[in-house]
C-alpha cells in the first residue's frame, strides 16, 4: 500500500524532488517541483510511478564557495519564488516589479469583500498595472475564477499582450471579427463566457443585443471597465445634454453587470469628473449604488467615498515614501522616472501663393453653397454645412487629403432630414474628447453632394494635387526642417495628421529626406489594431544594433488614445491642428507616460497662420487650455460643446468675410462675443469643480506608512532592485560571460553570453531570441523597468533575470554540474566583520496556509526563504538577529584560511546541524505568526475573510547553505585564497 503525503512535505520522484500539493489525493499527487513555479506542477500516480519520501540533503565538506556563495545562493532562491508566503500572493508570480504607488489600489481592493474600485490615476501613471495587480491577486486567492475587460476594439490586442506578458493571464479577444469563430466551437447551449474564463471584450461587440443580453447572464465575476468615462454621460441639458445613445447603452450594460452586488467591478478612466457633475454621479452609483447620492461636501462623505476612489496626479507619485509623506526616514523613498516637463513650441507656416489661390477659391465655393443651400431647406443647409466642413478641414491638411474629398461623395448628403446629417456629419469636425470610437475616422470626407462631383469641384481637386510636393506645399516643407532638427538632437518623433490621406502622402514625400539613417514608416486606419502594432515593431526592429539610426512614425488619430509608445518615441509634432485640446493632450500621452526615458518630451504644433482656421482654433481653444492648465495644475478636458461652437463661429466668420478677414482677433467679430464669452466662464468653472474635486477626493484611504510596511515585508521576502543587479553582475562573471560597465552613472551594463554554459545560453535564448545569444551580440541590462526588445531589466520578474537565477541555484545544488557553479552550498571565510566565530545558515521555510475566500477555505503550499545566524559552536549558540545576519552577507574575506581549518570549520558546522533542529524550528513557528499578523493587517477591513486564516509551518525547514565565518588568524601553511574557499 502506497503511504499518504500530507501537504507539504517533500517526495522524490521522476528523478527529482517536489513538494506536494493541497490538492493531491491518496491516488494521485499533485506536486511542484523544489523551488518550481506553478507552470511546472504535475500530476503522479503512486500506484504507477515510483514515488518515495524525501529529505532535503545536507550540503556537503567537500564543496565549498567563496565569501559570495551565501549571497548568490540567497538570491536566486528568492528570485525563483514564485509562491510567496506573503499577504500578496501574485507579486511573486508576475513579470513586472510595480511601483509602491501602484500598490495602493491593491491595498484598497483587498479590505473588501467585494471589490468595488473607481481608479482614475492620470495619464501614464499605470492604470493598466494596478488594475493587473488587483485581477492577478482576486485570481490568485480564488477570491475571482474569471475575468472580462471591457475596452475599445483599438486597445483590445493592448490589453490581451499586457496580461499575458505581465501578470501570466491567457485572455481571449471577443471582438466583432473573431466572435464567429469562437461560436462555432461552443457546444449546444454553451456561452463562449463559460467556455473562455479569460475575456477581453471589445464595446462595439456589445451593441448586439443578443450578445450583451448573453455577456450579462454569464458575466464573470470580476469585471474591469477601460476609459469608463466613455460609459456614462451628462443627463442634465446644463451639461451637456441627454446621454449618446452609445454612451446609454454601454450605461444600462454596467446597471446590469453591477447590480450584483457579489461581482467585482473596476472601472478605469483619467477622466473620471470633467467638471460633469451628473456624468460623475453616474460613475460613482456604478460602484455602488449608495455613492451616487452621498454628500460630498460632508467629510464623512467623503471618507465613503475614498475607500472605492483613488485620483492622483503625477506630482502626488513621483517622489513617493519619502519623509514628507510622513515617513520617519527616506530608506524606502522611490522616484518613477516620469519625464519631468514637456517642451512645447507652436511653429507657424504661410501658404505659398498658389495654395493660398486655391484655398480663397474653396472658401468662396463654399460661401455660395451654403448660401444656396439655405434657402432650398433645412435638411440642405446641413447637408451643406457638413460638406463644407469636410472640405476646408482636409484643405488645411495636405493637398493630398484635398483632393480626395473633392472628388468624395459628403457622406451626410444620403441624410432624409436634417437630423440625420447632423448625426452623419458631426464626426467629420467634432475631434470629441470623449469619443472613444477611433476607427474610421481618419478617413478623408466627402464634400461631393452627388456620386458626380461638379466640374468646379474637379477642377479644384486637380489644382490640389498639382500642389503635391515642397514646392507648392510650404507646410510640408516646414515639417522636413523641423524634423531634422528634431532628429540632430537624438529624437524619435510622432507626427499626428487628421486623415489618411494626409498621412500616406507624408510618408512617400518625407522618404529619402531626412537622412540615410533614418526610418519612416505610417500608420492609419486601413490596417488593424494588430497590424498597426506589428507595424510600430518592426520600425523599431530597423536600429538594429546601431545606435544612431532614428524612427519617425506617420499617425492618425487611431493612436491617439491607448497604445503605448513611450518606449520607442520621445516627441511629438502635431502636424494637423486638432478641434479640441484635449485630442493634442491624448496624443503626447502616448510617449510622455511612466517608461519614457527622455527626462523631456518635445511637443512641436504646426498652424497656418494665414489660412483662416489655424490661427483663430489655437488662439481661443488652445492658448486658454494652456492657461488653465498652468494656473491650476492640471488639464481640463474641453466640453465638446465649447470646442465644436468655437469651430462652428470661426467657419461661420470665414464664409462671411474670406481668409483676409478673418485675421482679426476672433473676440473681435461681431455677434460672437457674448458666446465666447459664456463658453469662457463654462470652461472656467468646469476647470475650478475639477480642481476641487482632485483635492477634495484625493486618495486618504492608504496612509503612505501602510504601504511602506507592506513594501518593506515584499523587498525582505523577494529583494530589492540594488541585490538583483549586484547578483546578475556577478553571477553572469563568475558564468564567463563578458560585461561592459559605462561609465555613466545608470547602473546599466550590457553582457555577451557566448562563453558561458550551453544550458545557460539556451534559456537566455528563450526569453531574448535566439539570434541574439547565437551571434553573441552585447545584450543590456537596465535598472529602469522601461527596456526595448532583446533588453533584460534589472528586477527578479524578469524572464533573463529568472533563467539567469534558475541556473546559478540547479547548479549549487547539482556537486556533479559540469562547468562554472557561482553559487555553493558551504563556505570558510576569514573576515575581519567578525570578532568571534559565527555561522550563517540560509534556510528555506514551507508554510501550509489556509486562505478564506468567498468561494470557500484555499489551501496554499508558500516558501520562504530567511538567514539565520549564531556566534560560538552550535551546541552553544548565541544567536543574532535578522539584520546582523543579513549583514554577513556584506562581510569579505581579509585573509586566507588553512586549508585544513577550513574543512575542520565547516565539518563542525554541518556536525551540528542536528542540535539546531529546535530553534530553526521555533523560528518557524514565530515566521508563521508574524506572517499571519501580515495577511490581516492587509484585510484588516475584512473580518469575514481573516475569520478562518491560518498558517502553520511545515518541518523540517530545509537547511539550503552554511557558511563559517573566523576572526582573522592565519597560520603560515599551504592555504586556500579566501576568495577561492
Amino acid at each position: 500500500m502506497s503511504p499518504t503525503y500530507t501537504a507539504g512535505s517533500l517526495v522524490a520522484a521522476r528523478g527529482r524532488e517536489w513538494v506536494v500539493l493541497p490538492e493531491s489525493a491518496p491516488d494521485m499527487l499533485v506536486l511542484r517541483p523544489l523551488g518550481g513555479s506553478e507552470d511546472d506542477i504535475a500530476a503522479v500516480f503512486p500506484s504507477f510511478e515510483e514515488v518515495r519520501p524525501a529529505e532535503f540533503a545536507a550540503p556537503s565538506p567537500d564543496d565549498l564557495g567563496d565569501q559570495r556563495a551565501a549571497g548568490l545562493l540567497r538570491t536566486a532562491l528568492r528570485i525563483g519564488f514564485r509562491s510567496g508566503a506573503g499577504p500578496f500572493r501574485s507579486l511573486a508570480s508576475i513579470a513586472v516589479e510595480p511601483r509602491a504607488y501602484q500598490l495602493v489600489p491593491l491595498l484598497m481592493a483587498l479590505r473588501q469583500r467585494t471589490v468595488r474600485l473607481l481608479i482614475s490615476d492620470d495619464v501614464g501613471i499605470g492604470k493598466t498595472v494596478e488594475a493587473g495587480l488587483i485581477a492577478k491577486e482576486l485570481l490568485a486567492q480564488g477570491e475571482a475564477t474569471r475575468l472580462a475587460v471591457l475596452c475599445s476594439p483599438a486597445l483590445a490586442e493592448q490589453w490581451q499582450g499586457e496580461l499575458r506578458e505581465k501578470f501570466g493571464i491567457d485572455a481571449e479577444l471577443v471582438l466583432a471579427s473573431t466572435v464567429s469563430r469562437l461560436e462555432r466551437n461552443l457546444e449546444l447551449g454553451q456561452s463562449l463566457f463559460d467556455r473562455h474564463p479569460f475575456t477581453i471584450i471589445s464595446t462595439d461587440f456589445i451593441k448586439s443585443t443578443r450578445h450583451r443580453e448573453d455577456f450579462v447572464k454569464h458575466c464573470p465575476d470580476l469585471v474591469i471597465v477601460d476609459e469608463a468615462h466613455t460609459c456614462v454621460a451628462a443627463d442634465d441639458p446644463a451639461q451637456g445634454g441627454a446621454s449618446s445613445a452609445t454612451n446609454q447603452l454601454r450605461y444600462e450594460l454596467l446597471r446590469k453587470v453591477s447590480a450584483d452586488a457579489d461581482r467585482h467591478l473596476l472601472l478605469l478612466t483619467a477622466t473620471p469628473h470633467s467638471g460633469k457633475e451628473s456624468a460623475f454621479r453616474n460613475l460613482l452609483g456604478l460602484v455602488r449604488p449608495e455613492l451616487a447620492t452621498l454628500d460630498l461636501e460632508n467629510p464623512a462623505g467623503r471618507a465613503k467615498l475614498a475607500e472605492h476612489f483613488v485620483a492622483r496626479k503625477r506630482a502626488d507619485v513621483r517622489d513617493y515614501l519619502t519623509k514628507e509623506d510622513g515617513l520617519a526616514d527616506d530608506s524606502l523613498a522611490e522616484r518613477t522616472a516620469f519625464p519631468s516637463d514637456r517642451w512645447t513650441k507652436d511653429e507657424p507656416y504661410k501658404l505659398t501663393p498658389a495654395y493660398r489661390a486655391l484655398l480663397d477659391d474653396a472658401i468662396a465655393y463654399a460661401a455660395d453653397r451654403v448660401s444656396a443651400a439655405g434657402e432650398q431647406g433645412k435638411r440642405e443647409a446641413r447637408i451643406a454645412w457638413w460638406s463644407v466642413i469636410a472640405l476646408l478641414r482636409s484643405m488645411v491638411s495636405s493637398p493630398a487629403a484635398a483632393a480626395q474629398t473633392l472628388k468624395t461623395r459628403s457622406e451626410s448628403a444620403t441624410a432624409r432630414t436634417a437630423h440625420e446629417a447632423d448625426v452623419l456629419g458631426a464626426p467629420v469636425a467634432a475631434d470629441s474628447a470623449e469619443n472613444d470610437r477611433h476607427e474610421g475616422m481618419d478617413v478623408a470626407p466627402g464634400a461631393a453632394e452627388s456620386e458626380d462631383a461638379g466640374a468646379r469641384l474637379l477642377e479644384l481637386a486637380g489644382r490640389a494635387e498639382e500642389l503635391m510636393g515642397p514646392a507648392g506645399d510650404a507646410k510640408l516643407k516646414a515639417l522636413t526642417r523641423h524634423l531634422k532638427d528634431l532628429i540632430a538632437e537624438g529624437y524619435n518623433p510622432i507626427v499626428f495628421c487628421r486623415y489618411i490621406p494626409t498621412a500616406d502622402y507624408l510618408a512617400e514625400q518625407l522618404d529619402g529626406k531626412l537622412g540615410r539613417k533614418t526610418k519612416i514608416a505610417a500608420v492609419t486606419g486601413t490596417l488593424s489594431p494588430q497590424q498597426r502594432l506589428e507595424r510600430i515593431e518592426q520600425l523599431a526592429a530597423e536600429e538594429g544594433d546601431d545606435p544612431s539610426v532614428r524612427r519617425v512614425l506617420i499617425a492618425t488619430d487611431c493612436l491617439s488614445e491607448g497604445v503605448n509608445l513611450q518606449h520607442h518615441f520621445d516627441a511629438v509634432v502635431h502636424y494637423d491642428l486638432a478641434w479640441n485640446p484635449t485630442r493634442h493632450d491624448q496624443r503626447e500621452g502616448r510617449v510622455d507616460r511612466y517608461g519614457q526615458k527622455r527626462d523631456q518630451v518635445r511637443v512641436i504644433t504646426m498652424y497656418g497662420e494665414d489660412n483662416g482656421i489655424d490661427g483663430k482654433v489655437l488662439e481661443v481653444l488652445f492658448k486658454k487650455h494652456r492657461q488653465i492648465k498652468k494656473d491650476l495644475g492640471i488639464s481640463v478636458s474641453v466640453p465638446d460643446e465649447t470646442a465644436s461652437g468655437v469651430t462652428d463661429a470661426v467657419v461661420e466668420w470665414l464664409l462671411l468675410h474670406g481668409r483676409q478677414g478673418s485675421q482679426e482677433s476672433l473676440f473681435e467679430m461681431d455677434g460672437h462675443q457674448e458666446s465666447f464669452d459664456r463658453i469662457e466662464r463654462e470652461w472656467t468653472s468646469a476647470a475650478e469643480r475639477e480642481k476641487t474635486s482632485r483635492s477634495k477626493y484625493a486618495q486618504r484611504a492608504i496612509h503612505p506608512e501602510e504601504v511602506a510596511r507592506e513594501v518593506a515585508a515584499v523587498r525582505a521576502a523577494l529583494g530589492g532592485a540594488e541585490e538583483v543587479r549586484e547578483f546578475t553582475l556577478e553571477a553572469l562573471r563568475d558564468l564567463d560571460a563578458l560585461i561592459r560597465e559605462p561609465r555613466d552613472g545608470s547602473g546599466d551594463f550590457t553582457a555577451q553570453v557566448g562563453g558561458t554554459p550551453a544550458g545557460l545560453r539556451d534559456a537566455l535564448a528563450a526569453t531574448l531570441g535566439n539570434r541574439l545569444v547565437e551571434e553573441d551580440r552585447e545584450i543590456p541590462f537596465r535598472t529602469t523597468p522601461a527596456i526595448g526588445r532583446g533588453e533584460a531589466a534589472l528586477v527578479r520578474t524578469d524572464p533573463a533575470i529568472g533563467a539567469i537565477a534558475s541556473y546559478v541555484l540547479d547548479s549549487a545544488l547539482d556537486a556533479k554540474a559540469l562547468g562554472p557553479r557561482p553559487a555553493r552550498r558551504c563556505g570558510v571565510v576569514t573576515t575581519d566583520a567578525v570578532s568571534v566565530r559565527t555561522t550563517l545558515l540560509l534556510v528555506r521555510y514551507r508554510f501550509h496556509l489556509t486562505l478564506p475566500s468567498r468561494s470557500g477555505d484555499r489551501q496554499v503550499v508558500a516558501e520562504d526563504a530567511r538567514l539565520l545566524a549564531y556566534e560560538g559552536l552550535p551546541q552553544r549558540a548565541r544567536w543574532l538577529d535578522d539584520d546582523a545576519a543579513a549583514a554577513l552577507l556584506g562581510a569579505r574575506a581579509t585573509a586566507n584560511t588553512h586549508e585544513l581549518a577550513a574543512r575542520k570549520a565547516i565539518t563542525r558546522a554541518l556536525d551540528g546541524l542536528p542540535g539546531l533542529a529546535d530553534h530553526l524550528t521555533e523560528y518557524g513557528t514565530r515566521l508563521a505568526a508574524e506572517l499571519d499578523a501580515s495577511h490581516r493587517r492587509v484585510r484588516k477591513a475584512n473580518e469575514e475573510i481573516v475569520r478562518g486564516l491560518k498558517v502553520v509551518p511545515q518541518e523540517p525547514a530545509d537547511v539550503l547553505g552554511v557558511y563559517v565565518y573566523l576572526p582573522p588568524a592565519a597560520p603560515a601553511a599551504s592555504t586556500v585564497s579566501g576568495a577561492e574557499a
